[in-house]
């Protein structure tokens, strides 16, 4: 069923390969989010009066809109395609960046780069994931795992753009500049996707013996299942860790390890650098190990990393960089094996609509996430105590995917 299908004027088998390449570059303007904690001090400069916890309001509902957008484009990329899709949200992303050069207070921002960017970035995530969970049946995790390094690894990118450009033309003028530039490369990088035609499979494969085809389920025969459950709660600890841990990185270094604001900064290029990592990482191991094996290995470490930020003291620059590599590489992680556990267990045939309400997860973590930091920084005075919910939660999380994930029935 291969045979003869061209993509980018090669045999498709080869030509898929140029999704990869695609996508992992239009992740990387997606992922900007992720450098947010440095836009972080120019922003409270730019609104005096502005709390901590308020700063971080335009990542919080960036991530929140990301994820509940992500389902209805789901929903959208069934009727429109995956082109017509991506170049809608394309033109949403650059206007949202744009239009925060604009803003005037920490409420219209989180409007502009929360709502409207953040809503742009949902509506064009899913298009190159679902195109390559298609293209590549038999890698899955690791095609969509190496798509979204370009996520994970922005931060490196557009976090060492930003600290440029910030003190040189000011906060206004990057979001002006980051808008257009994100505009463009992704509107001219959404016209090659689209879906193989149904049943496509590369030349020559077939699912590996003793392999059991996942039975086609609809959203709402999904949600119905333990599986799905189990793959929601696992997904939601393991974003609460991520997130959490990213939005805290540097004030976590200056404020308790106590080392500079610059080494600090370089270190988040570290962390994003795993974070990127993680993704084809954990995408090989499920596909390798199955989800569930791959999911009980990330939320071990996620507990093994909670635990070394609970006991870790000034001068532990050691101990905070491992610890951090661990949040940051898990998170990662958890981009891949959620997206492919969605087709292993649910199919591919509802898949975009389905990987929505699996990714509502994300968005709930980013919400939670940021909640735990910001309590544990306003009512406790450090953020150290925000890693004992992390290990707890990683613990339930453990019983719940060694209980529940497993191919479901269908009833």
């Amino acid at each position: 069923m291969g045979k003869d299908v061209k993509l980018f004027g090669m045999p498709a088998e080869s030509g898929r390969w140029l999704f990869v390449i695609l996508g992992l570059v239009m992740n990387v303007c997606l992922g900007a989010v992720y450098a947010y904690s440095i836009f972080l001090k120019p922003v409270r400069d730019a609104f005096p009066g502005v709390s901590a916890f308020h700063a971080n309001f335009p990542f919080m509902v960036f991530l929140a809109f990301f994820a509940v957008t992500m389902f209805f484009g789901g929903r959208l990329m069934e009727k429109l395609g995956p082109r017509t899709l991506c170049l809608t949200g394309s033109v949403i992303v650059g206007l949202g960046w744009f239009l925060s050069s604009f803003a005037s207070n920490i409420w219209m921002l989180t409007f502009t780069y929360g709502v409207i960017a953040g809503s742009g970035v949902g509506l064009v995530y899913g298009c190159p994931v679902a195109t390559g969970a298609k293209w590549f049946p038999d890698k899955k995790g690791l095609a969509v795992g190496l798509m979204l390094a370009g996520f994970g690894g922005s931060a490196l990118i557009t976090g060492k753009v930003a600290s440029i450009m910030l003190p040189s033309v000011g906060l206004s003028t990057t979001f002006m500049y980051f808008g257009i530039t994100f505009g463009i490369i992704l509107v001219v990088l959404s016209f090659p996707f689209k879906f193989p035609a149904a049943g496509w499979v590369p030349a020559g494969w077939k699912p590996a013996a003793g392999t059991v085809v996942a039975d086609d389920f609809t959203p709402s025969e999904m949600v119905k299942t333990g599986t799905y459950w189990g793959l929601f709660f696992c997904f939601l600890i393991g974003s609460i860790a991520g997130l959490m841990a990213i939005g805290i990185s540097k004030p976590v270094g200056n404020e308790i390890i106590k080392i500079s604001g610059e080494t600090a900064a370089t270190l988040v290029g570290v962390f994003a650098i795993f974070n990127a990592a993680g993704r084809p990482l954990f995408g090989f191991l499920t596909d390798k190990l199955n989800p569930r094996n791959a999911t009980l290995l990330n939320l071990c470490v996620i507990l093994l990393v909670s635990i070394i930020m609970i006991i870790a003291k000034e001068g532990d620059t050691l101990l905070y960089t491992i610890s951090f590599i661990g949040f940051w590489m898990c998170l990662g992680g958890w981009l891949a094996i959620a997206p492919t556990a969605t087709g292993t267990y649910f199919g591919m045939k509802n898949y975009a609509r389905n990987y929505g309400v699996v990714f509502f997860a994300y968005g709930l973590g980013a919400i939670v996430g940021g909640i735990i930091s910001g309590q544990a920084k306003d009512v406790f005075g450090t953020y150290t105590v925000a890693f004992y919910p992390t290990a707890v939660l990683s613990v339930v999380g453990l019983v719940m995917a060694f209980a529940l994930l497993k191919p479901p029935k269908k009833a």
